[in-house]
């Protein structure tokens, strides 16, 4: 199962690269996931939520000290894949709690502030969700083992 985990991660990160790539595209060019009026990444990569910590209303885009979330996103991806490859699936599961949950929060700031979605940021949310759900499965499976043979 490690190496499905890791292969997941491997997918994750190609989705924040791309995500990562719309980011830093000019803002006045259409993003080739600008695909109807609510599926905009570009809105999506440029809005203020885009960057951690987000940015104020009043701020220049190009100012302050801010890091890109999908730059985040391949960070934490390639930390799930390394842990997973190294066998170390109970880090590979907290870091898929966090993941889940900061996907979660950037799904809702889409659907309910910004109206708009991006399909990088959607396939992302799968992504982490399948590597949570599937880490957890093998944990549950390999405890049960551990237990029945214990008994």
């Amino acid at each position: 199962m490690k190496y499905l985990i890791a292969l997941l991660a491997f997918a994750g990160m190609v989705v924040s690269g791309l995500a990562l790539r719309v980011h830093y595209q000019d803002p006045s060019q259409a993003p080739p996931c600008a695909v109807t009026e609510n599926f905009d990444c570009g809105a999506v990569n440029h809005s203020r939520f885009a960057v951690f910590p987000p940015r104020t209303f009043d701020e220049d885009p190009k100012a302050g000290k801010h890091i890109p979330v999908a730059l985040i996103g391949i960070l934490g991806y390639a930390l799930m894949a390394g842990f997973a490859l190294w066998g170390r699936l109970w880090i590979v599961l907290e870091l898929a709690q966090i993941g889940f949950f900061c996907a979660a929060l950037l799904t809702y700031l889409e659907a309910y502030v910004l109206e708009k979605w991006c399909i990088y940021c959607l396939w992302s949310q799968a992504i982490v969700t399948a590597i949570l759900l599937v880490t957890a499965a093998t944990l549950l499976v390999r405890w049960r083992q551990r237990r029945a043979a214990v008994v």
